[in-house]
């Protein structure tokens, strides 16, 4: 087999499952053919640059976690699924409950990480997958599926497939949906009246900020609870989230709403936010940032809101404040710039509107 042979299909995002683009790598070979050595150094490279990396390994000798006799194997052996944990690592031991293929493996731990790579699993159909050759020179036997390139035991299999995952990595986060939530229809009581039906330029505030959005993402989703202009009905409205507090009831019911978007989230009472600052903030998405929380020009100020969250930063926000992901490792907090920093004003009082007329804002 030519070890060049379908190279171009090496522009396609990784793994498409159920319409959305997950980060899926396999790598193939027979028993000896160095597998397990090149994921190795791959998972060292990938987390050395700030990547989140899951595996999928097929043992069909068994698996061997825990120790016979000790409480937590018997807890399991009496029926009981059980999380171990120690102060480094976590380790959960599920009972199997029928077949989980590949594909829905994927799914599980996509929201978890920034790639999963793929062990085997030579027959199972991926949009990329290699095959590693081992000491005889050996290519895919006839049942092997999908496979985009062999790479041969003289070659340097770590570095090429590294410069394949990077490739592919920036375009398959970038296929990911990006949509906007407007939150709206809270209390307003320093305003003293509905802070989204005020209006600026004709306009009500929510109008304007979802007229500021429409063009940078795909969809606009209304989340709370109140009014909705008329110039507004047909978009998609959500009700918060039960038991939350503050803007994450509204975040959360749009993240399991569209579970694999990633979402820009904009409050209503930030009326000079600008297209231009949400271009901005679009471009600082990459692999590895779970959360774009920009930081405020010439302060150490985090601002979680107008911020960019990807669809993985949803397993933390069940957990924590938006606030509380500016210490997380995969939260990027760049520098807002000078001439965008107004978009990240909020007003909330009577005193702040006025000052913002004599602007002419």
């Amino acid at each position: 087999m030519d070890a060049n042979k379908h190279h171009s299909s090496l522009s396609r995002p990784f793994a498409s499952i159920r319409g959305f683009h997950y980060p899926a790598f396999g790598i193939c070979g027979y028993s000896g053919s160095g597998k397990t050595s090149v994921i190795l150094e791959l998972v060292r490279q990938l987390t050395a640059r700030g990547l989140a990396v899951g595996v999928i390994k097929h043992d069909t000798h068994g698996i061997q976690i825990d120790r016979e006799g000790k409480d937590s194997d018997r807890l399991f052996r009496a029926g009981a699924d059980v999380l171990i944990g120690d102060p480094t690592q976590l380790c959960l031991r599920l009972h199997r409950r029928g077949e989980t293929s590949l594909h829905e493996a994927i799914v599980q731990m996509a929201p978890c990480y920034d790639l999963v790579l793929v062990e085997g699993h030579k027959t199972t159909p991926l949009p990329n997958k290699v095959w590693l050759s081992g000491e005889t020179g050996d290519d895919p036997p006839p049942e092997a599926t999908g496979i985009t390139r062999v790479l041969r035991r003289n070659e340097d299999r770590s570095r090429i497939l590294l410069g394949m995952i990077e490739d592919n990595l920036a375009s398959t986060w970038q296929a990911t949906p990006v949509y906007a939530g407007i939150l709206f229809g809270g209390k307003s009581s320093r305003m003293g009246r509905p802070k989204h039906l005020l209006e600026i330029n004709g306009q009500t505030w929510l109008e304007q900020t979802v007229d500021c959005v429409r063009g940078a993402v795909e969809k606009v989703v209304l989340l709370g609870a109140g009014t909705i202009p008329d110039a507004l009905g047909d978009l998609p409205a959500l009700p918060d989230v039960d038991a939350k507090q503050g803007p994450l009831r509204g975040m959360l019911a749009a993240m399991r709403w569209a579970p694999f978007a990633a979402w820009i989230f904009l409050p209503c009472d930030t009326p000079r936010v600008s297209s231009a600052a949400i271009r901005w903030l679009l471009q600082q998405r990459a692999p590895g940032r779970w959360a774009i929380l920009p930081r405020t020009h010439g302060t150490d100020f985090i601002e979680p809101l107008p911020g960019c969250y990807d669809f993985r930063a949803r397993t933390i926000l069940g957990l924590i404040a938006p606030s509380q992901l500016a210490d997380h490792p995969e939260t990027h907090s760049p520098t807002i710039p000078a001439a965008l920093s107004s978009a990240w004003e909020n007003i909330n009082t009577p005193e702040d509107l006025a000052i913002t007329k004599q602007k002419g804002e």
